[in-house]
């Protein structure tokens, strides 16, 4: 079964020569524009190509303002101080995700609280952050305490994992009852539409990733959209060091962060988003082409939810026990084809293993079956 899908995925990509997990395509006006950029001279954080992307980029995911930044982390850091959480609160969010998440509430000073995801989407399930609320939490003038530990839960960080949309619409239902400032972290959904809208674009502010891996990149990267205008003129502010705009003079009016997106970058994902309706094509013509083999080898592709449109940023098959992905792992990357298993859970990893977290039932079976297979763009 094992050999018969590396023997698949090599023909895929019509090589037997090692074949990553994710790298990017550099096809377009990627050296052109760079180019321009050089000669331009304004290869840091002012230039027209930093303006272009943040409007290019609002209008492709339909976001009032985009506000770009040097990497995703950066981007969701920035976003829960927009989103007013402090040190000493709590942020739930899922255990099933990308250590970033985490570590962005923890620049703060703030602490994760870790709820289960639905089996279907691998995201923050609703259910379960509806009832760690009803149980767990009391309203009390305006803030959502939670009464083991006293402290306010100031905001909530769902994941659409590997650009499979979460039941996002229901987890902002439950946000807004319980006064929780909802930030998506879609890092890895650009592309992805969870009842005909973007993800990103559900919540107060949504965060999106351009690392080398991601399904458009500039090496790094980031970007937060929001509707908002006066959260969009101040994260523009404070990721640009809170420096007053004054011709000559350096005053700054609180503390800021040098997390604006070089002109370099923004040069490169100019050109990588001119491409983008081609790579989601090309991916879900993959993905379609992994569904059907995997069938007949008996083997589960995880395919987009229920009214979503998935851009397949990382395929994912689950297997059925850890002993089986253990083994798919032993065997693909020791015969060249690059696999990976899911995040381990957050709440396991010693920094984090003091953190609340509900029974995780969905996030353990998960953990334990999930392995991501080869989802470059193919050329």
């Amino acid at each position: 079964m094992i050999s018969e899908t590396v023997k698949f995925i090599q023909n895929l990509y019509r090589t037997e020569e090692f074949i990553p997990l994710h790298e990017p395509r550099f096809n377009g006006n990627e050296k052109a524009y760079l180019n321009e950029c050089i000669d331009s001279t304004f290869v840091s954080s002012v230039g027209k190509f930093v303006d272009r992307f943040e409007a290019e980029f609002a209008r492709t995911v339909g976001a009032k303002y985009a506000v770009a930044t040097v990497n995703g982390t950066a981007a969701l850091h920035i976003s829960l101080i927009l989103a007013g959480v402090e040190r000493d609160d709590e942020v739930i969010t899922q255990p099933l995700t990308f250590i970033a998440t985490a570590n962005a509430i923890s620049y703060i000073g703030a602490k994760p609280v870790f709820l289960d995801v639905d089996l279907e989407t691998m995201g923050l399930s609703p259910d379960a952050l509806k009832y760690f609320l009803e149980q767990e939490c009391v309203l009390s003038d305006g803030r959502c305490l939670n009464r083991s530990t006293g402290k306010t839960i100031k905001a909530c960080v769902p994941m659409h994992t590997f650009g499979h949309p979460c039941r996002i619409d229901e987890i902002k239902v439950v946000c807004d009852a319980w006064h929780i400032v909802l930030v998506e972290d879609a890092a890895e959904s650009l592309g992805s539409y969870y009842k005909a809208k973007h993800t990103g674009t559900f919540g107060t502010l949504g965060v999106f990733s351009f690392n080398g891996n991601k399904i458009i990149t500039s090496g790094g990267g980031g970007v937060i959209v929001t509707d908002d205008e006066v959260l969009a003129k101040r994260a523009k502010h404070i990721t640009t060091t809170a420096k007053i705009p004054h011709k000559w003079e350096y005053v700054h009016d609180e503390i800021g962060y040098n997390y604006r997106l070089p002109n370099l970058n923004a040069a490169l994902l100019c050109a990588q988003l001119e491409q983008l309706e081609s790579f989601l094509e090309n991916k879900r013509l993959l993905a379609n082409e992994y569904k059907e083999f995997l069938a007949s080898q008996n083997i589960l592709f995880i395919e987009e939810p229920e009214n979503a449109r998935s851009n397949y940023w990382l395929n994912a098959v689950l297997l059925d026990d850890l002993q089986q992905r253990d083994e798919f792992l032993d065997y693909t990357n020791n015969n060249g084809v690059m696999t990976r298993p899911i995040w381990a859970l957050m709440n396991k990893l010693e920094i984090f293993k003091s953190c609340q977290h509900d029974a995780l039932t969905n996030s353990l079976f998960l953990e334990e079956r999930v392995v991501n297979i080869p989802s470059s763009v193919r050329l």
